[in-house]
């Protein structure tokens, strides 16, 4: 069985980040164009929900901000419930598994979509830091 889902588009507005137990969860909404155009050359945009966790979460909720231009790759997930007036209801969304910046630094400052990166002092590493790789002697592929 195969369920994956590939997105590209803007934040409708900022993630809103909760926690659920122990883990973070942020959920934003999608908008995405479709590839199609209209009969009156107008594109038709469908909103979808996406759901974060753990990491991916915090890093969405550090870095994209409403407007910005986001890659998903996740899989679809429904939810069944029944509201409070006894109607059953169905919802459809992604659960992300990778989060990408779509567009670059500059795109994004240019749109004021973008926060800002924290400066990083080179100099603050060391070799120590990083684990040596062992060579296993196959090529995997």
């Amino acid at each position: 069985m195969l369920n994956k889902v590939v997105l590209m588009g803007r934040l409708t507005r900022a993630p809103e980040c909760k926690y659920v137990g122990e883990r973070k969860v942020a959920n934003f909404t999608l908008a995405v164009e479709r590839t199609r155009k209209n009969a009156d050359g107008t594109r038709e945009t469908d909103f979808i929900d996406c759901a974060a966790w753990g990491s991916s979460a915090e890093f969405v909720q550090k870095w994209f901000p409403k407007g910005a231009m986001a890659i998903v790759v996740g899989r679809l997930q429904t939810s069944h419930w029944q509201d409070k007036n006894g109607n059953k209801r169905v919802s459809v969304g992604v659960q992300v598994e990778e989060v990408s910046f779509g567009e670059t630094k500059k795109a994004r400052q240019s749109a004021g979509t973008s926060p800002g990166y924290p400066a990083v002092d080179p100099t603050q590493y060391s070799a120590a830091d990083f684990a040596e790789m062992q060579d296993e002697g196959d090529v995997p592929f």
